[in-house]
């Protein structure tokens, strides 16, 4: 029976991926994206270094706001469930490389993979609290992945006009249609190759610090547009 379950969603999967894309490409359509502070990794990009790009799992959706993202052609963690099947078909139409695990399953390869893959494509998408949280906890994989790749952290600060907010551990933000959506760069952060532990959990909680605050920033844009 399990075999027949894998088969019949395989299937499932391969018919449902091309729709799903395509739908998800004329939904973004409807937005009105607006882009800031990108010209920092834009430069360092053309200067020959590496960006890990991060975002909380709530604001994943930015993955489809945001073209420039597919154009860099970045790898991105997908876990190794059903539901990150799906997710990776889709990653891999957006120009894409998904490489599947997370630090519940297959994290360990998934990371040396990931590593890899920055080095040679000298962009990758990272996840950071996924996929099942706890919400806005950097995981030390982010710190690794860009200590040992050499590569400069960029979070994504993304914040929607008007949203539906689902009821998942992460409160999982879906922007409503024809809605403006911001999406804010982060300054570099950069790890130094000798950090030790000490050293190491000051920059991953650092990180974390910014992006809450970024994040907190971003969303009050809104709330500044509607004041009279």
């Amino acid at each position: 029976m399990g075999l027949q379950k894998d088969i019949k969603f395989s299937l499932l999967r391969s018919l449902l991926a091309a729709p799903i894309y395509f739908l998800l490409r004329l939904y973004v359509l409807t937005l009105r994206v607006r882009v800031a502070n990108a010209e920092e990794f834009e430069g360092h990009l053309e200067g020959g270094g590496r960006v890990v790009f991060c975002c909380w799992h709530q604001r994943l959706f930015v993955l489809f706001c945001y073209p420039r993202l597919h154009q860099l052609s970045p790898c991105l963690m997908i876990s190794q469930s059903r539901d990150g099947d799906v997710v990776a078909d889709i990653a891999k139409r957006l120009g894409g490389l998904p490489v599947r695990g997370s630090s519940t399953r297959g994290g360990e390869r998934a990371l040396r993979e990931m590593i890899s893959e920055v080095m040679r494509r000298r962009a990758g998408v990272h996840i950071v609290d996924g996929p099942q949280g706890p919400a806005r906890v950097i995981k030390p994989g982010l710190i690794t992945l860009a200590q040992i790749a050499r590569a400069a952290v960029c979070p994504i600060y993304v914040s929607y006009e008007r949203t539906w907010i689902f009821k998942s551990w992460d409160r999982f933000m879906l922007p409503k249609p024809f809605s403006r959506v911001l999406v804010g760069m982060g300054p570099l952060e950069s790890v130094s190759p000798e950090a030790d532990a000490s050293e190491f959990e000051r920059i991953r909680r650092d990180i974390e610090e910014k992006m809450i605050r970024g994040y907190e920033e971003a969303d009050r844009y809104w709330q500044e547009k509607k004041r009279p």
